[in-house]
């Protein structure tokens, strides 16, 4: 099966979180509530450097995919 590249997910425990799912290496759930980020992948030392350059990007998109999403909805 095929999974786009974000998710948007919804949870009522967490009434005001909103939760973007990134599906592709590295995967990550971010809450753009507050902007906890919980890697679901280990990293090594060597990998934690290129993930820490990459992450700003990577969170930056995910909030763009959240902008994209909720502004359909408004149209």
């Amino acid at each position: 099966m095929e999974f786009p590249k974000f998710l948007l997910g919804d949870n009522t425990d967490f009434p005001t979180a909103i939760f973007v799912v990134h599906t592709e290496f590295p995967r990550f759930i971010i809450n753009l509530e507050n902007d906890e980020v919980e890697w679901l992948e280990e990293f090594s030392k060597e990998d934690e450097k290129e993930l820490e350059e990459e992450a700003e990007n990577l969170i930056a998109a995910a909030t763009a995919f959240y902008d994209r999403e909720v502004s359909r909805y408004e149209e």
